[in-house]
């Protein structure tokens, strides 16, 4: 902490005023977090043993004047709509999800109608009136329906308040404004039993009417005194609107014409050192808030430094920033519960339930991707040992899984996994008590050692108050049994609820939100997001309160909204040393910035004393984006050559060196293999295994023999129970009877049909067909004395046939190949360009089959299923207009002399594999 800050100034005072009766004493403070640091200001400020006043905040202490008790957000919106029910007819109701959506905002305006101590019918009155207006020109007979209930609703405004004023009144609870208006009608009765009581309000800035009246009257009376905490350079300049509210409470206050102003400091005129630091994307500055700390943390003492954030979103990246060598962290903020990890895990849950079918009968059955989700969330994973359980899933496909079938996977006893996965009934209770026992035992397995943990668990816990109060609510009711609906519910309750962390405050780095940072003061600080919209947040309005009504009965606007957070900057700055300004410079895009008008303000109104600099801050970017992964190849490498030359090199192997030398390296040195994942569409590969699959089984009958009209006719009736075969041996668990799957069904039945059509064309045509193999893997040395050893070709040929005589080797491709794409013009280069993949391939099977061919020529070609009418497309050479299709000797010497220098690029030991970008 600096050496002179208010709250030391405040501790010497009160000890040397009020040593002999400190405990008649009561410290009101803007917040709770200010008492910790005031009673250890307290502490060094005496040598005695004395007895501890008592300290306590504004909200606290007008709560104990109207002796209500305040209940929070979540339990406030419940409350709202117990009344709304009992006021509206029950064939009016909004569901709880609609209701919510005005009532947050209903809710707000009646806070702000009681904390000023305004007359709430005139108010809501004003409203209806309003309202009445915009439709003044619509005749009264020829009002809509919807137009009848807009203006019935602003009607009913006065209703809704005063039945829930009444409501909240008789149960003892309340919202803050209702609390301030009842402490207000109390507080003759509680001042006339004071006693020797002394109040003493320290560290204000903006009060409500409730808040003014209330001290006014403790001085009137003669048992208060107020130290405010405001610097002179505020005060005396008139447009300045960190001093808005105090020059009128210094104006306008009776007790001031008689009374001095305590106090007015001289700091912020003293020296200080500004950086103002850009960057762009709001990102960028968790990283600066990082670097700062490491600088800090081997210097000095990080209780001097406190790191205060514009945007609450900021939180978990500026944590996951800091060095190492932070050993204590105090983090004292609100955080939207929205963003909160545990809260996103019961979305997931949520939705795993809510999108299962069957969910009243015994085959309740969940969606895999909601059921990995669940499964891989950083809260879960740690603690179900679920890796199987995942291969599993994505190895046999299941799309969708039966609870059944879940539990026999796992195969496991884990409690969690059983939490997570039990039956979610038709009791709304009962969801909730599911989550509330996942919550509780996630929170026991986490280590609260950990300083990360610890942060989890307050995550855990926050969420976990929640649901306490979702169970409570649906308790007491029963008319929601829906699962959507009561998910919808959740999302608004979760929507108005906020984590509070509490720490340690006396020690380390202190991590904290603008209004957490009230009457504190620091040598260092660091500010984020001093950005337009951020910092200040800006003229977003939520209330139903239009601004001129506001201005009109004196109710905060966006300007006083904004003068609140331009004090709570200029106090941040107010008695610091070093001080860090960060912003998002980024003008473009959905994260974009503008530069907040407060470091304009400082650089415009410049003090002498102070030392602006500004500086931008890029993160280091390479010269080269992506530098190319190069392997080089080792003895290792050469001897997993060798011994894949012997094994053999595939046709693919050989195209997928060509297409990128390090996909060769991982698949076939390394031996890496793709991932299993659940395929929810059909992949192409996977349809076209299917295809050929399915015409292997229909043509098994007719090898080696010469083939029918009648054979192809016989074959149609068979395709679609073929295919489902095929399917089920392919896809496994998959479903197919529905969606894409079922248009990818067709698809392959329609593929085979258009094949045999083709096929009995070429019969009816007088070709004579005889299939000689059908997906038969074939193998053949090439032998060479370039090569350092034999090298063994093979693969699996789709079918080989004879045809007309010739010998005629066909690939099926589900993809559209076209003529072109069997045509080469040069040898030169048909290794070194992709294109040519295909040639290659149906070369290579040519040369595998040569030795089988018995002397007869030899056609090698594809057929296209996207490109039926094209028929067989085979390879051709063309030179001089003069087109070659019979695989002559000539060509396949050349063939495999480009096969060999490709071979020998491969074994070269010193061109190593090189990624291509």
């Amino acid at each position: 902490m600096s050496k002179t800050t208010f709250l030391k100034q405040l501790a010497q005072t009160i000890i040397k005023k009020h040593s002999e009766n400190l405990s008649d004493v009561v410290i009101i403070l803007p917040n709770r977090r200010a008492k910790v640091f005031l009673i250890n200001e307290l502490q060094l400020a005496t040598d005695k043993t004395i007895f501890a006043p008592e300290i306590t905040s504004i909200e606290d202490f007008i709560q104990t004047i109207s002796g209500i008790r305040s209940i929070d957000s979540v339990e406030l919106l419940f409350e709202f709509y117990e009344v709304y029910c009992k006021v509206e007819e029950q064939d009016k109701l909004d569901e709880f999800e609609n209701f919510a959506n005005w009532a947050k905002t209903l809710l707000q305006d009646f806070n702000e109608i009681d904390r000023y101590l305004l007359d709430p019918n005139k108010i809501l009155k004003y409203l209806e009136n309003i309202k009445e207006i915009e439709h003044w020109s619509v005749d009264s007979n020829k009002k809509t329906n919807l137009i009848e209930k807009h203006l019935l609703f602003w009607k009913k405004l006065p209703l809704y308040y005063h039945s829930f004023y009444k409501h909240l009144f008789n149960k003892g609870i309340g919202y803050q404004g209702l609390i301030y208006r009842e402490a207000k009608e109390n507080l003759k009765n509680y001042t006339d039993n004071l006693k020797n009581k002394i109040f003493i309000f320290a560290g204000f800035n903006a009060l409500n009417q409730a808040e003014e009246l209330i001290v006014q009257h403790f001085l009137a009376i003669d048992r208060a005194e107020v130290f405010w905490d405001l610097d002179e350079v505020f005060l005396r300049d008139e447009f300045h609107d960190a001093g808005l509210f105090q020059r009128r409470f210094k104006k306008e206050w009776n007790y001031y014409k008689t009374n001095p102003y305590q106090w007015i400091a001289k700091d912020f005129a003293t020296e200080k050192k500004i950086e103002i630091i850009s960057t762009p994307k709001a990102i960028g500055q968790a990283k600066i808030v990082g670097n700062l700390i490491h600088q800090y943390a081997e210097k000095e003492n990080l209780q001097n430094v406190a790191i205060v954030l514009g945007e609450e979103n900021l939180l978990l990246p500026i944590l996951y920033s800091l060095p190492s060598t932070v050993d204590a962290l105090n983090v004292t903020m609100g955080f939207s519960s929205k963003n909160n990890p545990a809260q996103l895990l019961i979305a997931k849950l949520f939705k795993l339930h809510v999108n299962t079918t069957n969910r009243n009968s015994s085959s309740y059955t969940m969606y895999f991707k909601d059921v990995l989700d669940v499964l891989t969330n950083p809260l879960i994973e740690p603690h179900v040992d679920a890796y199987d359980l995942v291969n599993k899933i994505n190895k046999n496909n299941f799309s969708f899984i039966s609870w059944n079938k879940l539990h026999e996977l796992y195969g496991k006893e884990n409690v969690l996994y059983k939490l997570l996965f039990q039956k979610w009934d038709a009791n709304p209770v009962q969801f909730f008590e599911s989550i509330g026992e996942i919550l509780v035992h996630i929170k026991n397995k986490l280590n609260r050692e950990n300083e990360e943990e610890k942060i989890t668990t307050a995550f855990v816990y926050s969420i976990y108050k929640v649901i306490n109060k979702l169970i409570s609510y649906f308790d007491h009711q029963n008319s929601v049994t829906d699962l959507k609906t009561v998910f919808a519910i959740y999302k608004q309750v979760i929507d108005v609820a906020e984590v509070s962390f509490e720490g340690e405050p006396l020690q380390g780095l202190q991590i904290m939100g603008v209004l957490e940072s009230r009457v504190l003061d620091f040598d260092t600080v660091i500010i984020t997001s001093v950005n337009e919209g951020k910092f200040p947040a800006g003229k977003s309005i939520n209330s139903f309160i239009p601004y001129d009504v506001k201005r009109e009965y004196g109710l905060p606007t966006f300007k006083e909204k904004d003068a609140i957070y331009t004090y709570h900057f200029y106090h941040l700055l107010q008695r610091a040393k070093n001080i860090y300004l960060l912003y998002n410079s980024d003008s473009d895009g959905f994260d974009a910035g503008e530069k907040s008008r407060f470091i304009t303000q400082l650089e415009i109104e410049k003090q002498p004393n102070h030392t602006l600099k500004h500086s931008f801050y890029n993160p280091a970017v390479p010269e080269i984006a992506n530098q190319p992964i190069i392997i080089e190849k080792s003895e290792l490498v050469q001897q997993r050559l060798k011994e894949i030359a012997h094994n053999g090199f595939s046709p693919s192997s050989l195209t997928s060196y060509i297409r990128n030398p390090l996909q060769f390296y991982f698949q076939r040195i390394l031996r890496i293999k793709e991932t299993d994942e659940v395929e929810e569409n059909i992949a192409v590969n996977t349809l076209g295994t299917i295809i050929h699959a399915t015409l292997e089984e229909l043509y098994k009958p007719f090898l080696n023999r010469i083939l029918t009209i009648d054979d192809i006719k016989n074959s149609f009736p068979k395709i679609a129970n073929e295919v489902t075969l095929q399917f089920k041996k392919e896809y496994k668990e998959g479903e197919i009877k529905t969606g894409r799957n079922l248009l990818a069904f067709e698809v392959a039945k329609r593929n085979v049909e258009n094949f045999l059509n083709s096929e009995l064309k070429s019969l009816e045509n007088g070709d004579e067909i005889q299939v000689l193999s059908l997906e038969t893997s074939y193998e053949r040395t090439i032998e060479d004395k370039r090569l350092p050893f034999p090298v063994l070709i093979k693969g699996n040929i789709d079918r080989v046939e004879l045809h007309n005589g010739k010998i005629r080797i066909i690939d099926y491709k589900t993809g559209k190949v076209e003529g072109r794409n069997m045509t080469l013009y040069d040898w030169n280069g048909l290794t070194a360009d992709i294109k040519n993949d295909k040639i290659i391939q149906v070369l290579a099977y040519a040369f595998m089959y040569e030795p089988e061919a018995k002397n007869r020529q030899i056609e090698a070609g594809i057929i296209s299923f996207k490109n039926m009418k094209a028929g067989f497309l085979p390879f051709n050479f063309k030179v001089d207009k003069v087109t070659t299709e019979v695989i002559t000797p000539e060509i396949m010497e050349n063939y495999l002399n480009e096969i060999v220098n490709l071979l020998l690029t491969i074994f070269d030991r010193d061109k190593p594999f090189e990624e291509l970008l």
